[in-house]
């Protein structure tokens, strides 16, 4: 069994060796190239190969598939960079800045392209994998344009938000384990199992880093504090704080969401606060942290085979509040 930073590193030296990366024109592999080479946790590959390694041994196949996830992912962040206007991604240029435009929307192209490539090498169980990753692939669009569909709403519900983070970061972990395991050549029950384990790990991720955006330490989190409050992000945090408001708290909150205000991050957090909003957001994350692991204990696995996934969620949850 391996651990997460040693699949890290065994996964950095196969994705940096790709030769349809190493290609030509210069113009449009160098700005994946640069991509790839900013870094990233990586955790989206290594659960494929944890869900892998969790029923047997890694194959081949699975390295495939955790490059494939890994160049679909970097696609999705390329073209989220360009929608958002983003001019920094990992600290660094992102692609549109620093190659322009074109390249933008060519490199992504060509990563999501190239991350069906390497699904064709799987020679394992590629009949599920297959169909799997492509309707993955499509929840991830929809996920991001109903989160773009949400910045023009005011009547964006709890449950529409559960499922936008659902559909845009849970489905494609949740996509990656299953993989992994359908690889390995375990069943349809017990694949399914890895796959809940995997959604509802994200969801419980995804409410973290709202929680985190607006009551982490920045120092600790690498995240300005409030920078949700200041973007009016439909997070659950407001979203919970303008149902349980009283006619007053909502007026104060739609003020603030209208406001530009150096005191908005503030009042907003006060707001939060007083309506039960932050309670609620730490109850939900623990709900669904709680579903994650109750997934992973009824996979029939010996007990030794999920430590390595036990050790990965645990860190993924459990960081500085």
């Amino acid at each position: 069994m391996h651990g997460f930073k040693e699949l890290v590193k065994l996964f950095e030296e196969r994705l940096l060796s790709v030769e349809s990366l190493q290609k030509s024109p210069h113009n449009l592999y160098e700005p994946c190239r640069y991509l790839l080479g900013l870094g990233g946790k990586r955790v989206r590959p290594v659960l494929c190969l944890m869900g892998n390694e969790l029923f047997s041994d890694i194959k081949e196949g699975a390295w495939h598939a955790a490059i494939g996830v890994e160049l679909f992912h970097n696609f999705t962040l390329v073209h989220d960079d360009i929608m958002d206007e983003a001019p920094l991604r990992r600290g660094k240029e992102t692609i549109h800045h620093k190659y322009g435009m074109t390249a933008g929307i060519l490199s992504g192209d060509i990563l999501c392209i190239l991350a069906y490539e390497q699904l064709g090498y799987i020679k394992e169980a590629l009949a599920q994998v297959l169909p799997l990753f492509t309707q993955t692939a499509a929840e991830v669009c929809d996920g991001q344009q109903m989160d773009m569909d949400f910045e023009q709403r005011s009547d964006v519900t709890i449950e529409e938000y559960l499922n936008m983070i659902a559909l845009k970061t849970s489905v494609l972990l949740a996509c990656s384990l299953k993989m992994g395991a359908y690889i390995s050549g375990a069943n349809e029950e017990e694949a399914q199992k890895v796959y809940e384990f995997g959604k509802n790990l994200g969801i419980a991720f995804q409410l973290q880093d709202d929680y985190l955006d607006a009551y982490g330490d920045p120092e600790k989190n690498g995240k300005q504090v409030g920078g949700d409050i200041k973007a009016n992000k439909k997070t659950y945090l407001l979203l919970k704080a303008i149902e349980n408001a009283n006619p007053e708290q909502r007026i104060e909150i739609e003020e603030l969401l209208a406001s530009t205000g150096d005191d908005k991050v503030e009042k907003m957090l006060s707001l939060y606060d007083s309506c039960n909003a932050k309670q609620a957001a730490k109850d939900e994350m623990l709900k669904y942290s709680n579903l994650a692991f109750d997934n992973l204990a009824t996979i029939n696995v010996a007990e030794e085979r999920k430590a390595p996934l036990r050790s990965l969620a645990e860190y993924l949850l459990q960081r500085e509040k």
